[in-house]
């Protein structure tokens, strides 16, 4: 089970209704998803200082830097306010709009996520909730900071119906650079907000649809982190039949 604390928010956009958060960490600070690509860079480099000297393997050393900030995993804690939906990666806000869920056949609010090589890649759940449905689609890898990665991109889609009674999707896309998203989860598991539930290599954007209720509590521009940051408020709603 994933370790609980409690402690008081560190970051900007976390919960400041409360000092009450949830730290969610079931795995080391480097993402398992990188082990394989920093080992090969820590080789070559030691390869090339065995072969040439020190200062011809510079060049490799600053790849090995580069992996590691990369896949670097840092512990989050998620708020624990009601009736919020919290990032689920981080990195720069591309979208807040009024916007058709083409998974959900509704109208809604979709908020963007744009990751660029620099920010932590790890996504995690933005609510509390069940996992109902997975749709994967194949397609392109245009610069997923544009609007038409959206529909564009290869792309994984996550229907969760929160605790709170409301449908949010949560969408994984491929960019430019990025070529592989990793998901760990199927229809029917359980998740907590905060949780990790998969990962995106080298840059990629996350689109979150929720209902047309939602209230937006960031904007385009805004620095987000994935499990702290709080992106919209929503009324709770009947939990269906």
């Amino acid at each position: 089970m994933p370790e609980l604390r409690e402690q008081s928010p560190t970051r900007p956009g976390t919960d400041s209704s409360g000092p009450t958060v949830r730290e969610l960490y079931p795995h080391p600070f480097i993402a398992r998803e990188g082990w394989p690509f920093i080992a090969l860079a820590v080789l070559a480099a030691l390869f090339v200082w065995w072969l040439a000297g020190g200062w011809w393997s510079i060049a490799v050393w600053v790849v090995v830097i580069f992996m590691v900030q990369f896949f670097r995993d840092p512990r989050r804690a998620a708020p624990l306010a009601a009736n919020i939906v919290i990032s689920p990666a981080d990195g720069r806000i591309v979208s807040v709009e009024r916007a058709h869920d083409p998974y959900l056949q509704r109208d809604a609010i979709k908020l963007s996520v744009f990751m660029n090589v620099f920010n932590v890649h790890s996504n995690r759940s933005p609510v509390d909730g069940a996992v109902r449905e997975l749709w994967y689609s194949y397609g392109r890898f245009f610069n997923a900071s544009l609007d038409k990665a959206s529909s564009g991109n290869e792309r994984n889609a996550l229907w969760i119906r929160a605790d709170s009674g409301i449908d949010v999707t949560c969408v994984q896309i491929a960019g430019y650079i990025a070529r592989r998203i990793l998901c760990y989860v199927r229809a029917g598991d359980v998740l907590r907000r905060g949780q990790r539930f998969g990962f995106i290599r080298f840059g990629s954007r996350v689109d979150v649809f929720l209902p047309i209720e939602a209230r937006a509590r960031v904007s385009v521009g805004d620095k987000v982190y994935g499990g702290e940051s709080i992106l919209a408020e929503v009324a709770a709603s009947a939990p269906p039949r």
